[in-house]
């Protein structure tokens, strides 16, 4: 018996087969990506067409196209609001708009974008052989419509409010009888009302159509050169509810207090 060796019994501890890693961390992020998404496209299927315009625009052009159709902070296509901190985003989005224009090569030097104190001031101008208009006329060329209507496309989309004006240069005007300067430049004034009025901008969104003759020349130094015959779109920074002047809204044929101007 004493020279019995004696027993040892070895005891290991179960487990698991060994460490596994991380991956199942993997799989289940891209599995909680997946839903994400699903549920995302669910909202937007549900969404306002606004919504949906304000979404695409962001992964088009993060940096201005989503902020020009609308904020989408609660679902309801609120405008985006047109201040005087991003209009330059504005000028910049319509710049590329008037690009892609079939005649833009034709047009560009004779379209002119300025940030004033007023808003954004979009001017047509006019060259000897007619650009947007032909002579003595108010009905616009095929190179203005396309500008025009591709415009309304983009400003009906903003609650801005816009203003139209018409002007002449200084040249006497071979017309109709009595009909002269003023009438001319209120005319083309209106004619780019309707068009736009047609082909975009919501309703009441044009608020003045003045017609000013040559009483404000682009060059008055040059009265009678063809730049002071145009006509020009004021997109006016947003003014809040509380904030706005009552009887704003007008139309006016122009500020006939002096004689008839002169084309």
């Amino acid at each position: 018996m004493a020279d019995r060796q004696p027993i040892i019994v070895i005891k290991r501890q179960g487990g698991h087969g060994g460490h596994h890693g991380g991956a199942w961390k993997v799989a289940y992020a891209d599995f909680v990506t997946a839903m994400m998404a699903l549920f995302i496209v669910l909202w937007l299927l549900n969404s306002s067409k606004q919504l949906k315009e304000a979404v695409g625009g962001y992964f088009k052009d993060p940096t201005g196209t989503s902020k020009k159709v609308g904020n989408g902070q609660n679902g309801s296509g609120d405008n985006f609001l047109v201040s005087k901190d991003n209009m330059d985003q504005l000028k910049d989005a319509l710049q590329n708009v008037i690009r892609k224009t079939a005649n833009f090569e034709k047009l560009k030097n004779h379209i002119e974008m300025t940030i004033t104190a007023e808003g954004l001031r979009i001017e047509l101008m006019e060259s000897e052989a007619g650009t947007f208009f032909g002579s003595g006329a108010a009905v616009p060329t095929e190179g203005a419509k396309d500008v025009l209507v591709a415009l309304a496309a983009e400003l009906g989309k903003l609650p801005n409010r816009i203003s139209i004006e018409g002007h002449t240069d200084a040249k006497p005007f071979a017309g109709r009888g009595s009909y002269g300067n003023w009438e001319l430049s209120a005319d083309r004034a209106n004619a780019v009302r309707r068009l736009m009025e047609q082909s975009g901008l919501q309703p009441g969104q044009i608020t003045q159509v003045r017609g000013y003759a040559d009483r404000q020349l682009r060059k008055p130094a040059a009265p009678e050169d063809a730049s002071n015959r145009r006509v020009s779109l004021i997109v006016q920074y947003q003014v809040k509810p509380d904030e706005e002047p009552a009887g704003e809204a007008q139309a006016a044929g122009g500020e006939q207090k002096a004689a008839p101007g002169q084309h």
